[in-house]
C-alpha cells in the first residue's frame, strides 16, 4: 500500500537536496597552468579582426583600460557588444592577466554567464569583446530603479544569478568576487555573472581550496574563512551570494553601511549578520542566513539555492510572509 502522506521536510531537507550531484563532463581549465598562455587563449577564444569592430562610446573603466559600447560585424548584421581594451604602457603580466579573463570566459556557456564573442590579440589595442548588457551593473541599476520591481521579479533575478553560479561550481570554478557590481543586467532583466579577473580553479577534491597569494579581497562580500586563511571554495562563493541577495532585496544598498572593513570583520566574527531589508520575504531572509553560516559545510550548495528559489517562484504565496525589519 502506498503511503498517503509524505514525511514532513525539515528546513535542512529544503536547502540540502540530493539533486544535481552528477559530475559535469567539463571542468574548467586555469589558463595559468599553461606554460604558454597564448596556447590556452587559442584553444578557448575566437580571434576577431579589428576591422569588424566599431567602438562607439566609453561606458566604464576596467582594471586594465577603458570599456566601450560598440558593434561587431557578423556577416551582414551588426550586433551590439561591450569592448574591454588594454591601455598602452602595459606590462607583460598585465597582458597575460587581461587575456586570461577571455580564456576563462571562453570556456563557459550558460544563459546567466556573460558571453564572450572573441578577442583581438594580434593587433593593438588588445580587446575582449562580450555581449552587450543594456542595463549595466546590477547594483547601480537597482539604485536607479528603487522600489520599481515586485518581489517575484527580484527573486527571479536572484534565481538567475544562482543558476549561473551553480554552473560555475559544477565546472569546479570559484569566482571569489561575487557582488552585485559584478552582475550585469540586459534589457529583459536577465542577470549574468561577469568579471572573471580574480577567479581561480578548484581542484577535483571538493575539500581542496585555492589559496591566493596577495591580492585585494572585497571584505564585505567575502566569507570569514576566505578572509582569515585565504581559503576560497564554492562555499565561500555561497556566502558572497548571500550578500548579493541582500543587495538585491535592499535595491543596491551598501552592505554593512558605513562600517569600516575592520569593523565588518570584527562584527562577523562576533556573530553579527546583516538584518533583513525592508519588505524582504521571510523565506528569502532565512536563505541569506543559511548562506552566512560560519561553518562553511553548513551552507547550502548553489544547486540547493536554485531549487529552493524555484519552489518559491512556483508558489508566490510563500513570499508573502515578511521578515522582521530592523531600521537600525
Amino acid at each position: 500500500r502506498r503511503r498517503r502522506s509524505r514525511p514532513r521536510q525539515s528546513v535542512e531537507d529544503v536547502y540540502f537536496s540530493k539533486s544535481d550531484q552528477l559530475k559535469p563532463l567539463k571542468t574548467y581549465v586555469d589558463p595559468h597552468t599553461y606554460e604558454d598562455p597564448n596556447q590556452a587563449m587559442l584553444k578557448f577564444t575566437t580571434e576577431i579582426h579589428p576591422s569588424s569592430i566599431t567602438r562607439q562610446k566609453v561606458i566604464g573603466a576596467g582594471e586594465f583600460g577603458e570599456v566601450y559600447k560598440g558593434t561587431l560585424k557578423r556577416g551582414k548584421k551588426e550586433v551590439p557588444v561591450a569592448i574591454k581594451t588594454l591601455k598602452v604602457g602595459y606590462t607583460e603580466k598585465q597582458r597575460v592577466d587581461f587575456l586570461s579573463e577571455a580564456t576563462i570566459m571562453g570556456q563557459f556557456c550558460h544563459h546567466n554567464i556573460i558571453r564572450l564573442e572573441g578577442v583581438v590579440s594580434k593587433y593593438k589595442p588588445f580587446m575582449i569583446i562580450t555581449e552587450y548588457m543594456e542595463n549595466g551593473a546590477l547594483d547601480k541599476f537597482l539604485r536607479e530603479k528603487e522600489g520599481e520591481f515586485g518581489v517575484i521579479q527580484l527573486v527571479g533575478m536572484l534565481r538567475g544569478i544562482a543558476a549561473g553560479m551553480k554552473y560555475l561550481a559544477n565546472m569546479n570554478y570559484v569566482h571569489r568576487d561575487l557582488a552585485a557590481r559584478n552582475i550585469l543586467v540586459n534589457s529583459n532583466l536577465v542577470c549574468k555573472v561577469s568579471d572573471f579577473g580574480l577567479s581561480r580553479v578548484l581542484e577535483d577534491d571538493p575539500e581542496a581550496t585555492y589559496t591566493t597569494s596577495g591580492g585585494k579581497i572585497p571584505i564585505r562580500w567575502t566569507a570569514p574563512e576566505a578572509i582569515s586563511y585565504r581559503k576560497f571554495t564554492s562555499a565561500s562563493d555561497v556566502w558572497s551570494y548571500g550578500i548579493v541577495m541582500w543587495e538585491v532585496m535592499s535595491y543596491g544598498e551598501r552592505p554593512y553601511w558605513e562600517l569600516s572593513n575592520h569593523e565588518v570583520m570584527k562584527a562577523i566574527n562576533e556573530g553579527f549578520r546583516l538584518p533583513a531589508p525592508l519588505d524582504c520575504p521571510s523565506a528569502i531572509y532565512q536563505l541569506m542566513m543559511q548562506c552566512w553560516q560560519q561553518e562553511r559545510s553548513r551552507r547550502p550548495k548553489f544547486a540547493d539555492v536554485v531549487s529552493f528559489l524555484d519552489k518559491l517562484i512556483r508558489a508566490p504565496d510563500s513570499l508573502k510572509a515578511l521578515a522582521d525589519f530592523d531600521p537600525r
